[in-house]
């Protein structure tokens, strides 16, 4: 990494890091599911999804490999794309009434954040979703396994989803050990085809974990090491990916990446940037990867004076040129503004819906969020409205 930076410290009280899933990758992968299934005890199959994948044919590929393997399956398909409480408390009710099985979730990272509290509750009777805070202590949910369709969230690595509470209009983890995926099902020709602004949003959200990883109060010799790795491959192969949805090579290397980027951020925990991105979601509705975009730059730039390591991994990570003023935070920055920019998935504030008296409850809400303590640079809830003004 050159001598300029020194090796992440390992914490003087030690370390204890879980393994996060089982790991099946490659193309046509998604042929072994039903023995996947049976190597967790079972041989029922309850599918969360969505309706697009449905319309797209990619619920039927999956339900085609349990009707020929015998596998009784139930499936529910009404997640949105900003997950309810509503979609995990109608999907909880419906797996009920379908008894005992592995959860099998099929789709992007909200598909399986609500397949993680549909699993929970089923475990635990009545419990709704607006529940989350006490379902901590919960009783196990049922197995699940995460076939992700999208290559940006990283959500088959841990056992918590953001959820939204239309009703407080907040954002809200439900998660549980026991719902942490058993398996990661990574078939990257379920992504073939996925729309270059979907590849570009979920992509930027893959790129986002990698580099807040790295700079997070929670890094460790564990997640740096995931974090670099998963940078360099996004940041390599996601623009190919957007320019050519069907290249299966680059699908490929960034459905490992972003995988990656999971592992890292399950371990070391996110920062500032999901702090605002998860504000502006839940007050606008925006698309995850969008939201992030929108502040990915400004918060970097707010963030480097206590960064600059972390941004050096970066900027290495990245096969950038050594700078001639030696500001690598510099370039970093610059890079990530040229790969948004290739992606085209930067907008301003006031074309997301974002009014200005909208400004002051998003500042609260991300300075609220739990991702933002972990952040290098802490802010203020002034500091955050500075940020959100800039990028308006």
């Amino acid at each position: 990494m050159g001598e300029s930076l020194t090796s992440q410290p390992a914490s003087t009280n030690g370390l204890t890091i879980d393994p996060t899933c089982r790991i099946e990758f490659g193309p046509g992968r998604v042929a072994h599911l039903a023995e996947l299934i049976s190597s967790l005890g079972m041989d029922r199959a309850f599918v969360v999804t969505d309706r697009g994948l449905r319309a797209a044919g990619i619920v039927d590929q999956v339900l085609k490999v349990l009707d020929a393997a015998g596998l009784e399956h139930g499936v529910y398909d009404g997640v949105g794309a900003n997950p309810s409480t509503g979609n995990v408390d109608e999907g909880a009710a419906r797996a009920r009434a379908f008894g005992p099985a592995v959860v099998v979730a099929l789709g992007g990272g909200s598909v399986l954040d609500a397949a993680k509290g549909i699993s929970l509750l089923v475990g635990n009777g009545d419990a709704a979703a607006a529940d989350a805070d006490a379902l901590w202590e919960a009783l196990d949910g049922l197995p699940l396994i995460a076939i992700p369709t999208t290559s940006g969230t990283g959500a088959e690595t841990n056992g918590f989803g953001v959820i939204e509470d239309t009703v407080a209009c907040r954002k809200v983890y439900l998660g549980h050990p026991s719902v942490k995926p058993r398996i990661a099902l990574l078939d990257p020709e379920l992504t073939l085809g996925l729309p270059a602004r979907i590849t570009a949003a979920t992509g930027i959200d893959a790129l986002v974990h990698g580099i807040e990883s790295l700079a997070s109060r929670g890094a460790n010799p564990v997640s740096v090491a995931y974090a670099t790795q998963a940078v360099d491959m996004v940041g390599r192969w996601l623009p190919v990916a957007h320019r050519d949805g069907s290249d299966l090579e680059a699908r490929a290397q960034l459905m490992f990446g972003a995988h990656l980027a999971g592992q890292a951020l399950t371990i070391s925990g996110l920062g500032l940037v999901h702090g605002i991105g998860h504000a502006l979601t839940a007050h606008t509705g925006t698309p995850h990867g969008v939201a992030l975009a929108a502040v990915l730059e400004e918060v970097l730039e707010f963030s480097a004076p206590d960064a600059r390591e972390a941004y050096e991994r970066t900027a290495r990570a990245l096969r950038l040129d050594p700078p001639a003023d030696g500001d690598w935070a510099r370039a970093a920055i610059e890079a990530v503004r040229g790969i948004s920019g290739e992606l085209g998935i930067k907008q301003p504030l006031r074309e997301l819906g974002v009014r200005p008296d909208l400004l002051a409850p998003i500042a609260a809400g991300a300075l609220a969020d739990a991702v933002t303590r972990n952040a290098p640079r802490r802010p203020t809830e002034q500091d955050i409205l500075g940020i959100l003004e800039a990028a308006f």
